[in-house]
């Protein structure tokens, strides 16, 4: 009757350390899935941040290749002339200027 009763408690001790795993195992898969939905999150988050970063990049090259240009154009004799009819009203000489009348 004894061997009985231990061979009842082992049983039972090995179902409740059955039951205890189980409950561990799915404790661990839950955090995981979890854990692993908040990473896919962030690297959609951080996927989206680097094509903005990128087409910032794009647009700040094509600036710099515009002051390049402009740059360029400031050290033409034509800069040079428009700056001086237009700011100064400066012309040539024998050049005749018509205005309209308003």
């Amino acid at each position: 009757m004894a061997s009985r009763q231990a061979a009842h408690r082992r049983k039972h001790n090995n179902r409740f350390s059955v039951l205890l795993i189980t409950a561990v195992v799915l404790m661990i898969t839950i955090v995981v899935a979890v854990k692993c939905a908040d990473l896919s999150r962030k690297v959609t988050e951080y996927e989206a941040r680097e094509a903005q970063l990128e087409a910032q990049i794009e647009e700040q090259e094509a600036r710099a290749e515009e002051l390049v240009e402009y740059e360029k154009y400031t050290q033409t004799m034509k800069y040079i002339e428009d700056v001086a009819k237009s700011k100064l009203g400066l012309v040539y000489e024998g050049e005749i200027i018509f205005k309209e009348e308003n």
